[in-house]
């Protein structure tokens, strides 16, 4: 089901029933290292989060992704790490790309042909497939679809939240829907400069919900949104959503992890209220790779 008004939306959840019947955090994660690492011209299109004044330091970059990776490891997660390849050196954000559910291995179809390469990696492909997860390929698709760069998933309540750009369509929007075996999703407008949802907004383990309303085309969107994380709902400001706070995620009921550049910019008082909601933010600095246009959410994917 996919709904695309505040009202049906609000309507819907007062209404069904949508239980926490899946897990509202992955069981491990996987991280894609880069090799030569550099900003790839061809995203900033319509990507203006990307630093393209400054030259990328790759060493830097590897340091740093490592770093992420460890840090996450010592929470006590999993994480499994693929090598970068030289022919995509900006592929370090595979979510976008690859997504799972329990039972289902996703691979999105990205925009732009530089970054369809990374979809064609047999090895993350096998990697699966191995481990028994049903394959459901959209790279070879007519549709743009990338995944949980464009979709934000309650995955215990199997709630979507999809923010329409040039980075998914509504054929992409479709598929998704019914890959990621969703009961309901929340399809919106972004405005013209935002290119991902998860830029913008995030769901923390099923049961909190930082946003930014200035990037949605209609200010009652966030509003429904916060609906469904009554008391549990963290409003950002500019200065918070620029520095890439929103692009966080909760690898557990109670651990947080953002880039020190979010954590740095975080008011107090939303420190407080992350807090008071049980969580632990645990960051890193990530600034060499931000200047690629994402950050901490989008280097993780996610093993449900």
């Amino acid at each position: 089901m996919i709904v695309t008004s505040p009202e049906e939306f609000i309507a819907k959840l007062q209404s069904e029933a949508f239980p926490a019947v899946g897990p509202a955090c992955a069981k491990a994660v996987f991280v894609v290292e880069p090799a030569d690492f550099t900003v790839n011209l061809e995203s900033a299109i319509d990507n203006h989060y990307m630093d393209l004044d400054h030259v990328a330091d790759a060493q830097r970059a590897l340091e740093q992704a490592r770093g992420l990776a460890e840090l996450i490891s010592k929470q006590g997660i999993e994480v499994v790490r693929f090598p970068g390849k030289r022919e995509t050196p900006d592929a370090v954000f595979p979510n976008n790309v690859f997504a799972t559910t329990t039972d289902r291995f996703i691979v999105g179809r990205m925009l732009r042909p530089s970054r369809q390469k990374e979809a064609e990696r047999p090895d993350i492909r096998a990697y699966f497939q191995s481990r028994g997860y049903r394959e459901i390929d959209l790279s070879q698709q007519d549709l743009v679809a990338e995944l949980t760069g464009t979709l934000i998933v309650d995955s215990a309540r199997r709630i979507g939240f999809c923010g329409m750009t040039g980075r998914v369509n509504q054929a992409g929007l479709k598929a998704m829907n019914e890959a990621f075996d969703l009961k309901m999703t929340f399809s919106f407008d972004l405005r013209p400069e935002e290119y991902h949802t998860n830029v913008i907004m995030m769901v923390l383990a099923s049961r909190a919900c930082v946003i930014y309303p200035g990037g949605f085309t209609d200010p009652a969107v966030p509003a429904a949104i916060a609906r469904a994380f009554p008391g549990h709902t963290l409003v950002l400001n500019s200065a918070e959503q620029h520095a890439f706070a929103a692009n966080c995620i909760a690898l557990t009921d109670k651990d947080l992890f953002m880039s020190q550049t979010g954590f740095d910019a975080l008011r107090d008082s939303s420190r407080r209220s992350l807090e008071d909601w049980g969580f632990v933010i645990h960051s890193t600095p990530l600034d060499e790779i931000e200047k690629a246009g994402g950050s901490l959410r989008c280097m993780v994917a996610e093993i449900f």
